[in-house]
């Protein structure tokens, strides 16, 4: 886990004034729930696992942080990621799990359909499956994650490398 992911865990948790030890052991299982999370699906869509990158965490911790300081639920700027993937997540403060923050995206599995991206989803739009295709993407390698925090809401950012969702490519 890198420095920046720990100190943002920390600067976080004193804005809610959860104890550091506290802090420092939800940190220390971080990447590997997240992983479980993924790699649970990626077993079931046949699709390789996906292994921790310290890099892709702290660029999606500083990008939860801003999110979390501007408020602003976006997508960041592709040309300042080129070739990684993110998914997004937001929800009310410390009412979530991991395992459930990323259940949110699993859950658009139930539209998903195989075939050539973007015509991924029985609802006709890729958007209701982005998330969940991103995740089992075959040529997926690395993922790193972050959650930051105001007092009310909880912002969870994945980066995937290599990026996922790309049209003309097939998913089974």
């Amino acid at each position: 886990m890198g420095r920046r992911l720990v100190a943002l865990a920390m600067l976080c948790a004193a804005c809610v004034a959860v104890p550091a030890s506290a802090v420092s052991l939800v940190a220390s299982t971080f990447p590997a729930r997240i992983l479980a999370a993924h790699n649970a699906e990626r077993a079931q869509a046949g699709m390789p696992p996906l292994v921790w990158d310290p890099a892709l965490g702290n660029a999606a911790a500083l990008y939860a942080q801003q999110m979390a300081m501007t408020g602003v639920f976006a997508h960041s700027d592709r040309s300042k990621r080129r070739g990684t993937g993110e998914n997004l997540w937001m929800g009310s403060h410390a009412a979530f799990s991991v395992e459930a923050m990323v259940g949110g995206w699993l859950s658009e599995k139930r539209y998903f359909k195989a075939g050539i991206f973007p015509n991924n989803s029985r609802t006709g739009d890729w958007e209701d499956v982005g998330h969940y295709t991103q995740m089992i993407w075959p040529t997926t390698q690395r993922v790193g994650c972050a959650v930051a925090s105001t007092p009310r809401v909880d912002y969870l950012v994945c980066r995937y490398a290599t990026a996922g969702n790309i049209d003309g490519r097939p998913l089974p």
